[in-house]
């Protein structure tokens, strides 16, 4: 008996576990995506941000981080953006902009470990059900039955319990390792948030209105940027 037969025996319960097995699907794809795409060195990346910051140009940060598609990178940015308003609007940014990441990184696995429960427990009601039907048919024959006929029915009974774990416990795995996966990823984001308010707050970071690498027309251009993300 393969796969497909032992699925059509198990009952109308197996509909619902099917459905739960191609959302836990969708989401552990689409996650697995976006968490590769988050995940860089952050000690690398703040080494190289610091190093274009400590010359004073804001505006070189800006680029740069915007080259990056990390939730490190948006933070920083950003930060940057509102630096001319001084160390608290910058920390004020970074703290919203770490709360949309954070959101960003952990939708989609509240359904997961949802799906991780309800699958199994779905198993579980078309066993119970399975066996009401197998205790009726010994009752309406007046317990006069086949054993062998009892006990395919009682093994039909089993296949959406063993469906629903089947479902269930990898749904339950890839929550767990997604959930260790965003919360390694907002540490990173903590530690290099503070580093960059280190340095905004000791004022290593230069003077906006006197930028190194920008003069004339450049300066000019930097205050209507900071004006339009302000």
């Amino acid at each position: 008996m393969n796969l497909l037969e032992m699925y059509t025996k198990g009952g109308i319960l197996m509909y619902p576990i099917l459905l739960c097995s191609l959302i836990a699907v969708v989401i552990v794809v689409e996650r697995f995506l976006v968490l590769r795409k988050a995940q860089i060195d952050a000690g690398q990346f703040m080494m190289r941000l610091r190093s274009v910051l400590q010359k004073g140009d804001i505006m070189a940060g800006i680029n740069f981080c915007a080259k990056t598609q990390a939730p490190i990178a948006n933070l920083m940015r950003r930060g940057l953006t509102k630096y001319p308003d001084g160390a608290e609007r910058v920390s004020e940014a970074i703290e919203n902009a770490g709360k949309e990441e954070v959101y960003h990184l952990e939708r989609g696995l509240g359904i997961l470990a949802s799906i991780a429960g309800v699958a199994p427990l779905l198993g579980f009601l078309g066993t119970v059900t399975g066996m009401i039907g197998a205790f009726q048919t010994i009752q309406q024959l007046s317990g006069v039955v086949n054993p062998s006929e009892l006990a395919g029915g009682i093994w039909e009974a089993l296949l959406t319990t063993a469906f629903g774990l089947i479902v269930g416990i990898p749904a339950y795995a890839f929550y767990n390792y997604f959930v260790s996966r965003v919360q390694r990823a907002v540490f990173e984001m903590e530690s290099a948030s503070e580093e960059f308010l280190d340095l905004v707050r000791s004022g290593r970071l230069g003077d906006v209105s006197e930028p190194m690498s920008m003069a004339g027309s450049g300066k000019v251009e930097r205050e209507e940027y900071f004006q339009k993300k302000g």
